[in-house]
């Protein structure tokens, strides 16, 4: 036996508590391609991207290489067919090229869109290529809380999440793919003072609203060496007024006192809007 090769052994468990499979073992099936179908609910459509991996699998279609597609049964229109959980390129692929009939496929335990919606997200969490905007759709489908929550507090503060980058209209006022900003400013700050902060920028009709101004604003309408010197609407007044010029001047604050741009951001804002008066300091 050569001296690289070593067989599968068990790591240790101490301290974990290993889970009991919930459903039963996968099946594999070999089916033909075409006869697969995709939700989307959960699932993208194919964009040009995907396309051209599409062509790479065609052109390069090597058994060797080969990895099945993860479906599961579902119920449409009265008959039983085959939804794809993972591995649509590569079905799509497979059903393009004139030399394959069948591929094989394995078969997972998920009846209904919310469980095949949890299972693309566990298939897909830690895979490059999928993005923030796809793994949040695929948990509203799968009924998550936090998914709902964010797009309950977006929804409330009038501004839309889109389903992908391409989505954009117009000048994109109002919308945002921010997914990963707006999850931790609601972790951080609750639901409340979440849509608050976003209402400022929305309300500004800035769009797309991006992570550095999601960051800025939150910073003066929570930081104590802001929040108390102005109003929420003159602070959108602010960000009205100064428009892009904001970006260009909290760029030149940024390398000229080496602050993050989001916070040089938060400065220039800051600087543009109307402050409170403050109360007079009685004499003693």
């Amino acid at each position: 036996m050569q001296d690289n090769i070593r067989p599968i052994a068990p790591v240790s468990a101490a301290g974990l508590i290993p889970q009991a499979p919930a459903t039963g073992m996968p099946i594999c099936e070999v089916v033909d391609p075409t006869t697969l179908y995709v939700d989307p609910a959960y699932q993208r459509s194919v964009g040009d991207r995907g396309m051209r991996q599409i062509r790479r699998i065609i052109e390069g279609f090597d058994w060797a290489k080969f990895k099945p597609p993860i479906c599961a049964y579902s119920e449409c229109d009265g008959k039983t067919i085959l939804k794809v959980l993972d591995g649509q390129h590569t079905a799509i692929a497979a059903a393009s090229n004139p030399h394959i009939r069948l591929i094989p496929v394995m078969i997972v335990e998920a009846d209904d869109t919310i469980a095949q919606a949890k299972a693309f997200i566990g298939q897909n969490t830690d895979r490059l290529g999928i993005t923030t905007l796809q793994l949040h759709q695929a948990a509203l489908a799968a009924a998550d809380e936090d998914a709902q929550t964010l797009e309950l507090v977006c929804s409330r503060a009038g501004i839309k999440v889109l389903k992908t980058t391409n989505a954009y209209t117009g000048t994109g006022s109002r919308q945002t793919i921010a997914i990963k900003q707006i999850e931790a400013l609601i972790s951080r700050q609750g639901a409340r003072v979440a849509r608050e902060i976003l209402e400022v920028l929305a309300n500004a009709e800035r769009g797309p609203l991006t992570a550095p101004q999601i960051k800025a604003v939150e910073l003066l309408m929570t930081d104590p060496e802001y929040a108390e010197k102005f109003n929420p609407d003159d602070l959108t007044e602010a960000i009205v007024d100064l428009l892009h010029t904001a970006e260009d001047e909290a760029k030149l604050l940024g390398v000229t006192h080496k602050i993050t741009f989001w916070k040089a951001l938060a400065i220039t804002w800051f600087r543009k809007c109307k402050k409170r008066r403050q109360a007079p300091v009685k004499a003693a």
